[in-house]
């Protein structure tokens, strides 16, 4: 028996399938509390896993740095909190003399011609048992920023961490995707999230987001 959408799920799929309503509904459902303005639909899982994984480090006692993000709070979660962009910060060339006990990257190791080389630099900015967190697409559109150079399954992520010199025991890795969402990112960039509209189940067959956590060896 297939299971029953609420009458305000079947309205808004409806109303988002005539010209505007997509656009209608998701303003409609930001009103209403339902959903983030600025929450892409892609990252809504990833957003939500690689909060809990960081707050099961005790972040008031991290010192952390941020590559090319603002994801992340700049005062009162972290004991302190650094950010550096790249291209600008070229972390395939360039370390900070300071350490850190976490590193954060997220859609930023695509975006890196030589990726090895930025997470040995990565690894050397860390302290003993310092974490590198680390998010990346895979089916998605090419966005160069400046350039658009890499994609990693699971798998295939876990075994670059590896192979960068974080030990295998101490990688832990995920992904989320679906193909509705996969064809909403083709229609259009990025779409936004809502609630009811749009599933957050996963397929693994149709990862979009993929992510890592590693740890430096002690």
């Amino acid at each position: 028996m297939s299971r029953r959408l609420p009458l305000r799920s079947v309205l808004a799929r409806r109303v988002s399938s005539i010209p505007g309503g997509r656009q209608f509904v998701q303003a409609a459902r930001i009103l209403a509390g339902d959903a983030k303005p600025h929450e892409q639909w892609q990252r809504v899982v990833l957003n939500r896993t690689i909060r809990e994984w960081v707050d099961a480090l005790k972040p008031e006692s991290l010192d952390a740095l941020e590559i090319s993000g603002e994801s992340w709070p700049r005062h009162g979660y972290f004991r302190s909190h650094r950010g550096v962009d790249f291209p600008e910060f070229d972390v395939c060339a360039d370390r900070l003399e300071d350490q850190f006990d976490l590193v954060i990257a997220e859609q930023v190791f695509e975006h890196v011609p030589y990726p090895y080389r930025a997470a040995r630099n990565v690894l050397a900015m860390l302290r003993p048992g310092g974490r590198f967190l680390i998010a990346t697409p895979f089916l998605v559109k090419i966005h160069a920023c400046p350039l658009d150079c890499s994609r990693w399954t699971e798998s295939g992520l876990r075994y670059f961490l590896e192979d960068c010199g974080f030990p295998p025991e101490g990688i832990r890795t995920a992904s989320w995707g679906n193909r509705s969402c996969v064809k909403a990112n083709l229609r259009s960039r990025w779409p936004i999230y809502v609630r009811g509209l749009h599933s957050l189940r996963n397929d693994p067959e149709y990862p979009i987001q993929v992510w890592a956590m590693a740890a430096a060896p002690s």
